[in-house]
């Protein structure tokens, strides 16, 4: 029998983080940001705006990306999954962009399980941008296209989308821009269903 546990947003359905015990072992899954929606105002590189990734930036920025990983906190150092030995699956659909991460690591399974995991980030650069002025609120900034970097889970970081940060790379002047998606989660563990056995014991007996 597998074990599913369920992270869902009380207000957003879209944001459900899902941990499935599979034969091969446990898979995350979830979307890790939602395209054509508004952000809360956040700091970015063009000041405070409200902020919107256009649809099919992600998919755009798929097809380039030669390869995409997963950490926990943007720790960098320890590489959980990736695109290249197939166990991160990742694709922008009508909601936005979608993550099937499996993990083999015993601690991050532990962590995942006790619904530690607070939400997704992820990280671009090389962004290109409209700004949209309005005269008596907070510009929009849209992102049509930028560089997948890479994906991380939350588990220590406060999960909230307007945390975003910019940092400039030491071996590049590429500026690196992350977001992270707020996630109140609770866990949701599905009581076993034993309908079929008690029907089968019932024929037999």
């Amino acid at each position: 029998m597998r074990a599913v546990f369920l992270y869902p947003n009380l207000e957003r359905t879209d944001k459900m983080i899902k941990i499935e015990e599979r034969a091969d072992g446990v898979h995350i899954c979830g979307y890790v940001n939602t395209t054509g929606k508004p952000s809360r105002p956040i700091i970015t590189p063009r000041g405070k705006v409200i902020e919107v990734i256009e649809e099919r930036a992600f998919e755009q920025a798929l097809r380039s990306n030669g390869e995409v990983t997963v950490s926990v906190d943007h720790d960098q150092s320890h590489i959980y999954a990736s695109t290249r030995d197939n166990t991160l699956s990742v694709y922008e659909d009508a909601i936005g962009l979608h993550a099937d991460v499996l993990v083999r690591d015993k601690d991050l399974i532990d962590i995942a399980k006790k619904g530690k995991i607070r939400g997704w980030s992820f990280g671009m650069y090389n962004v290109v941008d409209d700004m949209e002025q309005r005269a008596d609120d907070i510009p929009i900034r849209h992102i049509k296209s930028l560089e997948l970097d890479h994906i991380t889970l939350v588990v220590h970081k406060q999960p909230c989308y307007a945390a975003t940060s910019v940092e400039v790379r030491a071996d590049s002047d590429m500026v690196m821009e992350t977001r992270t998606f707020e996630d109140e989660s609770q866990v949701t563990i599905p009581k076993p269903d034993y309908s079929d056995f008690e029907k089968r014991i019932a024929e037999l007996g």
